[in-house]
């Protein structure tokens, strides 16, 4: 079983700034790209950031210019620094990765996602 984990959420008031992080588990390996996702209720999930085991980077248009992504292809991490943030960035963000699976998974490669974390800008 392949998990990711994410942390970071939480309350931040408007033109704060907010890292979130997600690491891959072990069962995990051969990853090409991990990013970021969100989504608010009643809308589709849309992305954030993500970035390729080469480098390769991209970004959602409405946050273009307010985060940075980042990340370790040794420890199958993944970083997004958010800042000047806005209520409309309020929502659940969620990690995402594929990637190959080691063992006691169903596919041997998938699509993973984590379980989201809230982020609220609120004053």
């Amino acid at each position: 079983q392949v998990q990711l984990m994410e942390s970071g959420g939480g309350l931040v008031q408007p033109g704060g700034s907010l890292t979130l992080v997600c690491t891959a588990s072990e069962n995990i390996f051969s990853i090409n790209h991990m990013g970021w996702y969100r989504q608010v209720p009643g809308k589709p999930r849309e992305l954030v950031a993500y970035i390729t085991s080469g480098g390769k980077k991209d970004y959602g248009d409405s946050v273009k210019g307010r985060c940075t992504i980042s990340g370790d292809n040794v420890k199958n991490t993944v970083t997004l620094q958010m800042h000047n943030l806005e209520p409309e960035d309020t929502a659940v963000y969620y990690c995402n990765s594929d990637g190959y699976c080691r063992n006691g998974c169903s596919k041997k490669y998938d699509i993973y996602w984590g379980q989201g974390t809230q982020v609220t800008v609120s004053s």
